[in-house]
């Protein structure tokens, strides 16, 4: 897309798709009350979306059980403040944070 004095310049794009996969677009893209140039562009955004998510994921620091530790350690600092009404834990709650499973689970021994 080109934009020239605040005008907004798309370029055309000849698309080949089966015919069931454009039957099934074009219903969808009635059910939805758009064009199916819309839907397909939608359908398109959502999936490079969707892989420079997966791209993101794969190129940042791994969680090690350390790191949850320090994560959880925090969370477990006392505030000195009370909760809000609402957020207070529910009558007999009891934590798992202690259970061997829970340590198994967070890499701990």
């Amino acid at each position: 897309m080109q934009t020239n004095r605040n005008k907004v310049v798309v370029n055309k794009f000849p698309l080949r798709l089966m015919p069931s996969v454009r039957n099934a677009a074009e219903e969808f893209s009635r059910k939805e009350g758009v064009s199916l140039n819309q839907f397909i562009n939608v359908a398109v955004a959502e999936k490079l979306v969707h892989l420079q998510h997966e791209a993101w994921l794969a190129g940042r620091q791994k969680t090690s059980p350390a790191r949850i530790a320090r994560a959880l350690a925090i969370l477990d600092e006392p505030r000195g403040v009370e909760p809000e009404a609402g957020d207070e834990l529910p009558e007999g709650y009891e934590s798992v944070r202690g259970s061997e499973e829970y340590r198994r689970a967070a890499g701990g021994k």
